[in-house]
């Protein structure tokens, strides 16, 4: 991609030795506005799921394709980014991500079936899945390599107030007004984010010097939906031996082996998979891909403990999983800062091994452990979040040139997103399995979440101790996921910003050097 490239010799060497500057302001609170709301919609219907199962009479196995679903078209639409940046422009392509994003959001609203709502929010997820990367390469290209840690760090707290919000004001419209308004809230957003956009964005030129590659992308975006269409059916099919699981998931694995294949030897693929010959893209992609399937799947987890377990309401679930949001956004800013001046190999393995310290803790839950030591839990969670996933991805980025950083964020945002929607699938089915393997069927000849909803009051507290425990038993498998997310997180940079640059300079005369002599 040459789109927007510059000499990253001149181009970063002129950005501002300041942290924020007020043009960066000002591009800055445009797409954090709009990335805010993509991830508010994903926080929002966290809490909502067990609402919404039994709204709709459906167990957790279906209903969480409202979560996974979003996850994975936003998945198979970013590796679109690079190229529809090229073709229409970074900034055509934000306001056009915003205002898909708002009208599938509006049908949401309107949904009348779990069917409809799981297709809209499908449509939904390919607005939101430009949102991030194009934002992104936005904000990365106008801070340079120099202030990228400390722009991500600042710019995550406000991105991480929506895990704080978004439960608590997802919570108060299930219970007070409608389920349907934690999807209306985001047409007056992203209403204002069209008008700042609008003003605040600079209108960058078109320049469509790549070929859309067709056969790419008709090998990726099947290949992922198959995938994990297939990890989501285990639970409703008995387990990995059916060949309604199988099937979808050998086909989807062999056909992004084979986009992988096609990749590597493409002149403009739609995922620039030699990108991952840098041994940082390939620690820090590593890294964020266990790091996305331990926590985004486990997200889903404790709204449903305190509402099915512990008998909270919506609201009161939000008020709880907030510590979380909260740590995250205390460490979000020093970490960034950390990033900078010693480099990701620093800060992401204490996260890393703070998150698996939290998630050693709910491992334990029980019927009536304390909310204290629960809120304490994911509070510490939260710093371990605020340490982990922006550091690595800044690593990634303060690798590339200029011109590259599209097409990274273009890689890394589908690695995240992939990630998050095989943690969703796979943690949900492991605790419906757990739930089902458990508890009796009810007489209604419901199973698994079902059951545990339908049960009169006493008798739900006779089995809750029995439901904690499938619960605890899930996150065994979070913590599993953040010892592989570990090791590859020890091989990321241990060296700041300045010095990464100047490596990256040497480098790149080294090459000049090389091929001059090379010359007759």
């Amino acid at each position: 991609m040459t789109a927007h490239a510059e000499d990253p010799t001149t181009t970063d060497d002129a950005v501002p030795d300041v942290l924020f500057d007020r043009r960066l302001i000002q591009i800055s609170a445009v797409v954090v506005l709009g990335i805010i709301m993509s991830i508010l919609d994903t926080t929002i219907v966290n809490v909502a799921l067990d609402t919404l199962s039994r709204d709709f009479n459906t167990d957790l196995a279906d209903i969480q394709w409202v979560a996974t679903g979003y996850l994975l078209a936003i998945a198979t639409v970013i590796p679109l980014t690079g190229w529809a940046a090229d073709r229409f422009g970074t900034k055509r392509l934000f306001m056009v991500s915003v205002f898909l994003f708002v009208v599938g959001s509006a049908l949401c609203g309107a949904a009348w079936s779990s069917g409809s709502l799981i297709f809209f929010r499908v449509l939904q997820g390919i607005g939101g899945g430009l949102i991030m990367p194009a934002g992104m390469t936005i904000l990365t290209q106008a801070a340079g390599p120099q202030r990228v840690g400390r722009m991500m760090g600042v710019i995550g707290v406000p991105m991480l107030l929506a895990p704080i919000v978004g439960p608590i004001l997802g919570g108060y419209l299930v219970e007070d007004v409608s389920w349907r308004w934690i999807f209306y809230v985001n047409v007056p957003i992203g209403a204002i984010a069209l008008t700042l956009a609008y003003k605040f964005l600079d209108a960058d030129k078109p320049r469509p010097t790549e070929r859309l590659d067709l056969r790419g992308l008709a090998l990726l975006s099947p290949g992922l939906a198959l995938f994990v269409y297939g990890l989501a059916e285990t639970g409703i099919n008995g387990g990995f031996e059916s060949p309604m699981v199988i099937a979808p998931m050998l086909i989807g694995a062999a056909l992004i082996m084979a986009f992988i294949f096609h990749a590597a030897r493409d002149s403009f693929p739609l995922i620039d998979v030699r990108l991952f010959k840098q041994k940082t893209m390939a620690f820090a992609s590593m890294t964020t891909f266990f790091l996305a399937v331990a926590f985004f799947g486990s997200m889903i987890l404790m709204p449903l403990y305190f509402q099915v377990v512990r008998g909270l309401g919506a609201f009161d679930a939000g008020l709880l999983i907030a510590p979380q949001g909260i740590g995250a956004a205390l460490m979000m800013p020093i970490s960034g800062k950390i990033t900078d001046k010693y480099g990701a190999g620093r800060i992401v393995p204490f996260g890393a091994i703070v998150l698996m310290f939290a998630t050693l803790e709910l491992t334990q839950l029980g019927a009536d452990t304390s909310y204290w030591q629960i809120c304490g839990t994911l509070f510490v969670m939260g710093l371990g979040m605020g340490s982990t996933m922006m550091p690595a991805m800044s690593a990634a980025f303060g690798a590339m040139q200029h011109d590259e950083v599209p097409r990274a964020t273009s890689a890394l945002n589908v690695i995240q997103r992939v990630g998050g929607s095989i943690g969703v699938a796979l943690l949900s089915v492991i605790l419906t399995t757990q739930i089902t393997n458990t508890l009796p069927v009810a007489a209604s000849g419901e199973a698994g979440l079902q059951s545990a909803q339908s049960l009169p009051p006493a008798a739900l507290e006779t089995v809750a101790p029995i439901i904690a425990d499938a619960f605890g038993h899930t996150y065994w498998w979070s913590l599993g996921l953040l010892v592989l997310m570990f090791i590859p997180s020890l091989f990321l940079p241990k060296h700041g910003t300045d010095e990464n640059i100047a490596r990256m300079a040497a480098s790149r005369a080294e090459q000049a050097e090389a091929a001059a002599a090379a010359q007759p």
